[in-house]
């Protein structure tokens, strides 16, 4: 029975995603594709843990459905537009984008159907985070903490950056 909730999760997850993601491209407001873009990553979350990878759904829900889509607010703040009710205009393109997706799906559904699939070799670990926070914090804490030094530092710059253009926005008014 456990193996029915599971897929059942799955595919609502699946759904949600897809829907969620085509929401972000089909919208004209650029904060509410932003919105549907956290609803698409924490979809994307719930879909790892239907798969026993805890630490990747740990991952996509803080860094990708908190930090990115707060940084792309901050972004969509620093613009200041007037109207945000069409800020996410479509193009020309969409014929040439409607080619390669096209062509993109064509080629995942023929690896897909190619594809020899067989069962896993290993069974997944039960302590997957203790395993790797173990593993993060004492052979790779070097790297992890230059990481983390590297995105502050970016930070910082772009906030710099952002103001320099607000003052040479006000020095023009």
């Amino acid at each position: 029975m456990e193996g029915i909730w599971t897929a059942v999760a799955f595919y609502l997850l699946a759904a949600t995603i897809v829907v969620s993601a085509l929401l972000v491209v089909m919208l004209k407001n650029i904060v509410h594709s932003v919105l549907w873009l956290a609803v698409c990553f924490v979809s994307m979350g719930g879909l790892f843990l239907t798969l026993d990878a805890d630490f990747l759904a740990a991952v996509q829900v803080l860094v990708y459905a908190g930090a990115v889509c707060i940084m792309v607010v901050f972004g969509i703040m620093l613009i200041q537009r007037g109207n945000m009710g069409s800020t996410n205009l479509f193009n020309n393109q969409t014929k040439a984008a409607a080619g390669v997706v096209a062509l993109v799906l064509v080629v995942c559904g023929y690896l897909a159907a190619t594809t020899p699939w067989a069962s896993p070799a290993f069974a997944v670990p039960e302590k997957t985070v203790e395993s790797i926070a173990e593993i993060m914090l004492t052979k790779y804490v070097i790297p992890f903490e230059v990481a983390a030094i590297l995105l502050l530092v970016a930070l910082v710059g772009a906030i710099f950056l952002a103001k320099e253009v607000k003052k040479a926005d006000a020095h023009n008014d």
